[in-house]
């Protein structure tokens, strides 16, 4: 008799925990732009939202511990002259963030401790160099004031905040095509972008050189998200053929085939990446789903294994991803979303359990299954009377 072994890894049984009410941000009025960024950040101090305005652009930006209903008149950062599409805390400093928009300009904004008491409308940087609208901005994971940036004008801009300048210009050239999205790696030596052309790009930034590249990663004409993982991998997001939702991992070095590749289902919704480094985890949350999936990257194949999916009944129209320092570690926390709804966001904490908490649900399986053993024998007993009659 064969028995099946269940691979061993300490994230098996992670799961989603949605906030009480009084703790979500109820009555925000999410953009309704259609486009496919996260239209939220977070970090240890502020929650940022992109919010529906009026006559320009807009992001709402509240403290994080100032829960429950916003009011309708709650000032906002409104600087922009038309919709805001991607907005980006800064790693190195919690009161900055940067925000990109349709009126093709990059603005760095500094929020006050405590938040907005007045609409602000001034940055304390604008980045002008697109000719056509903004929808990536994303900041060096370990050089200050390094600001990234990229437009559908096919331009990805690598900027100095301090002097307001661009340093880097990697042009139509390089990405002939709208471009889906931008990923620095790790220590932010290297960039991962995909592209309308369907094809991911590895691009040295110093050199101004793509080192590597994958044509068609995925066979679908959907966009294609990809992020770099840990040990020099790549994670894509995209659709096959038949408009099936696709993940893949790639080995950086070996690109003909992939490691692994894995069908989810058939929704339309565009998958966005969120990988942690520390666990190996890979979170992806899809656009109009009601639903997070996360799988474990490891070093042996199958590489990419599926751990579990948190569900709910409320679709999303946006996520934003805490980074680590954030988390309360005590609780066990090893991820938190913040879900957006179309009137509401809702943090979602991603846990593990406790052992002592294992031990007893382990305990409460043992007396159950030992209870249907004996109900089960005593139902046989009654049959055996009731045939022998």
């Amino acid at each position: 008799m064969s028995r099946q072994v269940v691979r061993s890894s300490k994230f098996r049984h992670v799961f989603g925990q949605p906030a009480k009410a009084d703790q979500c941000y109820e009555d925000v009025r999410v953009s309704q732009t259609t486009w496919d960024s996260g239209f939220c950040a977070v970090n240890p101090k502020f929650m940022a939202l992109i919010c529906e305005a009026s006559g320009g652009g807009a992001f709402l930006v509240l403290p994080l511990t100032k829960t429950g209903r916003v009011d309708k008149n709650v000032p906002t950062v409104c600087g922009h002259t038309a919709p805001v599409l991607d907005i980006a805390w800064c790693p190195h400093n919690d009161n900055v963030i940067a925000s990109g928009s349709e009126d093709c300009m990059v603005m760095v904004w500094e929020i006050p401790d405590g938040g907005l008491t007045l609409p602000l409308r001034e940055p304390v940087v604008t980045l002008e160099g697109h000719t056509k609208r903004v929808g990536i901005v994303a900041w060096h994971p370990t050089a200050q004031n390094v600001l990234l940036s990229a437009g559908c004008d096919n331009v990805i801009l690598v900027w100095d905040v301090g002097t307001g300048s661009a340093v880097l210009t990697l042009g139509p050239d390089i990405h002939p095509d709208t471009i889906y999205s931008v990923d620095w790696n790790q220590n932010g030596s290297l960039l991962c972008t995909s592209c309308r052309d369907k094809r991911v790009r590895v691009i040295d930034p110093r050199k101004g050189t793509v080192t590597a590249e994958k044509e068609r990663p995925h066979e679908g004409t959907r966009p294609v998200r990809a992020v770099f993982v840990s040990d020099g991998k790549i994670l894509t997001t995209g659709f096959s053929r038949m408009s099936e939702r696709q993940v893949a991992l790639w080995d950086m070095k070996k690109l003909e085939e992939p490691l692994s590749l894995q069908e989810l289902d058939t929704s339309s919704g565009v998958l966005l990446p969120f990988f942690d480094p520390d666990t190996n985890i890979v979170y992806l949350c899809g656009k109009g789903d009601s639903s997070i999936r996360y799988f474990e990257i490891t070093a042996e194949a199958p590489f990419l294994h599926y751990l579990s999916m948190f569900s709910s009944k409320e679709s999303q129209r946006g996520m934003g991803y805490m980074p680590k320092r954030g988390l309360e570690v005590n609780k066990c926390e090893i991820a938190r979303f913040y879900k957006l709804h179309e009137r509401k966001c809702e943090p979602i904490a991603m846990t593990v359990p406790r052992k002592e908490a294992m031990s007893r649900l382990e305990e409460e399986l043992r007396q159950l299954r030992a209870t249907v053993q004996q109900q089960q024998k005593r139902l046989d007993e009654l049959e055996e009377k009731i045939t022998g009659k």
